[in-house]
């Protein structure tokens, strides 16, 4: 009995732990509102009980969330990395890195909202279609454009890591193409290509290609997790842009 009762006080303290920590988290983001709601426009909160029940949300969820990503999510990527790594098959591992950004990015809430956006200002200038059917199209490609986009940028980034190549190289490289495709997309499309790197990296996404890369720095030899292991999670931001600019290019 004693026993059981000295497990739960330390459980209870490790989690008062983790709930304080992510409320520090949080305390620059809540300093911001405040002051601008008192000191600036200087009125109470409105609601101000749903606001501090939301605000407990937010704590538990945050808390919950990178308990989550410890426990789960970063294991799972740097495993999988191990085991395909071991499996000696680079298809198999070019195959998953590839459906690992493809699935993660065209069902992202953040994409299919600027998708859905972007269709309706597009129809509005007159630009594509506004029949339903058309906007519709539009959006979908976009999304279809920007996954395949963080795919391949996922799957050249994990062979970077097994041949050990430079990243400034592709980063260079990447941008150059950007600023080429700049120049020559429709310029209604240039605003909307940006912003489309920004979407693409969600809170699924990130932990798990991250722990990929490190995870395949780890296992593969002469290679380090800090220098060769990051570096994805910039690709998949701006491989996107690239992408939707020159999909603008051919089909605008």
């Amino acid at each position: 009995m004693s026993q059981t009762l000295f497990f739960l006080k330390k459980l209870f303290q490790l989690s008062l732990a983790k709930i304080w920590r992510s409320t520090t988290d949080l305390l620059p983001i809540i300093g911001v509102v405040v002051f601008f709601q008192f000191i600036v426009l200087r009125q109470p909160f409105p609601n101000l009980e749903s606001l501090l029940i939301g605000l407990a949300f937010v704590i538990i969820g945050l808390t919950l969330f990178v308990e989550g990503l410890e426990l789960g999510l970063f294991p799972v990527g740097e495993n999988l990395a191990y085991a395909l790594s071991q499996k000696g098959s680079l298809f198999w591992l070019l195959l998953f890195a590839f459906t690992l950004g493809f699935s993660t990015t065209v069902a992202e809430p953040a994409l299919i909202a600027v998708a859905k956006e972007a269709a309706n200002v597009m129809a509005s200038e007159g630009i594509i279609s506004s029949e339903p059917a058309a906007m519709s199209t539009f959006a979908i490609h976009i999304r279809i454009a920007v996954a395949v986009a963080v795919g391949l940028a996922i799957l050249i980034g994990v062979f970077r890591i097994l041949k050990g190549w430079p990243i400034h190289y592709i980063f260079i490289g990447g941008y150059i193409l950007v600023m080429l495709t700049t120049i020559i997309a429709p310029k209604e499309i240039v605003g909307l290509a940006y912003d489309a790197g920004g979407v693409t990296t969600s809170t699924i996404t990130v932990p798990l290609v991250t722990a990929l890369g490190v995870g395949l720095a780890k296992v593969i030899k002469n290679r380090s997790p800090l220098l060769d292991g990051f570096g994805l999670i910039a690709l998949a931001s701006l491989s996107p842009i690239i992408a939707v600019m020159i999909y603008a290019i051919f089909s605008l």
